[in-house]
């Protein structure tokens, strides 16, 4: 079973972040230039919350307002819930799925290392169960 820490090496510590004071505009643009579906809200050195696809259709795109008159830190996200690098990717599906959620900031030392979507975890255990198969397609075809 793989661990955080590996995902991070195979895709990478790259985090998108950007200010609370920056406007949902900001956001959206750089989301859209960056190809995620989350960036990370900081207040200075620390982190404020994210801000995720799923907080603009939900606090913003329903309402009648212009993203670009709303700031960031007024409808991120900021109770997070955190993976450090030597949690189980298994461990964090179950996060994911119990908590509705689609990333995970991953922290070391109350430190933002990186973040892991949904999809990562899922890449992980697709590969995971694949190389389980071909071991056992493996062992089944030397025991004949």
């Amino acid at each position: 079973m793989n661990k955080v820490k590996k995902l991070l090496q195979s895709k990478g510590h790259r985090v998108w972040k950007i200010s609370q004071d920056a406007t949902v505009l900001e956001a959206i643009k750089l989301m859209a230039e960056k190809r995620t579906g989350s960036v990370m809200v900081m207040d200075g050195d620390l982190i404020a919350g994210i801000f995720t696809e799923r907080d603009f259709a939900v606090k913003v795109g329903v309402r009648d307002v212009l993203p670009s008159s709303i700031k960031v830190g007024d409808v991120m996200t900021s109770d997070l819930i955190t993976v450090t690098p030597e949690d189980s990717v298994n461990h964090c599906m179950e996060l994911i799925t119990d908590h509705h959620i689609r990333h995970l900031p991953v922290m070391e030392k109350e430190r933002l290392v990186g973040i892991i979507s949904i999809g990562d975890v899922v890449k992980d255990i697709i590969g995971e169960l694949q190389f389980a198969v071909k071991q056992l397609e493996n062992y089944i075809t030397n025991f004949r």
